[in-house]
């Protein structure tokens, strides 16, 4: 879906959005729901900030978030999207 992008700490905690570029150069734009630590490593959950053909209005995209580098990297493992996106939720409740 989309590509590496480097995203500085003032983008992501003030604007909130994030903008990222998909496999044919189309820019998505998102919104960010939340930042969560799974297993020592951060993920970005992210919403569709606009509408668009590549991400439904209600899908949470997740991103492994690079700190140091800042870059939002891109998951190919369906079951970890699924543990941090369950995990998340699980949080979430508690919290």
């Amino acid at each position: 879906m989309a590509e590496n992008k480097n995203a500085t700490d003032d983008e992501i905690e003030e604007e909130g959005i994030i903008e990222l570029v998909d496999d044919d150069d189309n820019i998505i734009k998102f919104r960010l729901l939340d930042v969560t630590e799974y297993k020592g490593e951060k993920y970005a959950l992210l919403l569709a900030a606009e509408p668009n053909d590549a991400v439904a209005d209600d899908e949470v995209a997740i991103f492994r978030y690079k700190e140091e580098e800042q870059i939002l990297e891109p998951i190919e493992d369906e079951a970890l999207l699924e543990e941090v996106f369950e995990f998340y939720q699980n949080e979430d409740d508690e919290g």
